[in-house]
Formats: C-alpha cells, sequence, structure tokens
C-alpha cells in the first residue's frame, strides 16, 4: 500500500514537472522575437516536457511491456527532434535575411545593432576566387 502511494507521488511529480517545461515552452516561444530563438525555446519544451510525461507513465504502469514501449516512444522523440528541429533551422538560416542582424551589449548596457550585407560579401567571396584566392 505504501508503495503504491510512493509510486504515485513520484509519478505525479513527473508529470507536473513535465506541465512546467511545457508550459514555459509555450512563453519562451512567444516571447522571443527571433524564429530561430523560438525554435531553441520549443525544442528543448517539448523535449524535456515529454520526457517526464512519459516517464510519469512508466512509472505509473510499473515495468512492463507496455513501459518499454513507451521508453521506446521517449527514444524517438529524442532522436526526431534534434533532427526536425536542425532541419528546419537550416531552412530558416537560408532563406531569413535579417539573419545578418547581430546585437551586441555595450558597456552602458545599450544595444547596438550591426548589420551585415551578405549579397555584397557573396560578391566579394565570388572576386577573391576569381583571381585565385582561397575565398576565405
Amino acid at each position: 500500500m505504501i508503495g503504491e502511494w510512493f509510486r504515485f507521488l513520484i509519478a505525479a511529480a513527473c508529470m507536473v514537472l513535465g506541465l512546467v517545461f511545457m508550459i514555459s515552452a509555450v512563453f519562451g516561444v512567444n516571447r522571443f522575437r527571433h524564429a530561430l530563438n523560438r525554435m531553441h525555446a520549443a525544442a528543448l519544451g517539448d523535449t524535456l516536457g515529454i520526457l517526464f510525461v512519459i516517464l510519469s507513465l512508466i512509472v505509473m504502469k510499473g515495468f512492463s511491456m507496455d513501459s518499454l514501449k513507451l521508453s521506446i516512444v521517449i527514444l524517438f522523440f529524442w532522436i526526431a527532434s534534434p533532427v526536425s528541429g536542425h532541419m528546419i533551422s537550416r531552412l530558416e538560416a537560408m532563406t531569413d535575411e535579417r539573419l545578418g542582424e547581430i546585437s551586441v551589449l555595450e558597456k552602458n548596457n545599450g544595444i547596438r545593432v550591426i548589420m551585415e550585407d551578405r549579397d555584397s560579401k557573396i560578391q566579394d567571396l565570388d572576386e577573391e576566387w576569381k583571381k585565385g584566392g582561397n575565398g576565405r
């Protein structure tokens, strides 16, 4: 009887922790301005949230064939989430024209924004390559 209550409390703690991670990911996605920052917040929150929610289900069910299947689901999410996040971030990096914006904090806590012109940089590299340079 005490073991069942102990298992229930551990499962409830894991469930609450997973929900906290998922809710914080929602606020992180809405708080950040750039798409890559939003993706990072969503990926971390979802990965950790799903881990703890499914872990709570494993603890509630006990160690059986069902818990093995849930462990495989965790493994799948932990493999698929970083790969899909990387692919989406590469697409964003290739198509976003404003990605050259870099925020630099100055001494007086002001923010200075530096813009790099990617097209002129590409033309400079092409001209250097035609001259026989290494393109760096």
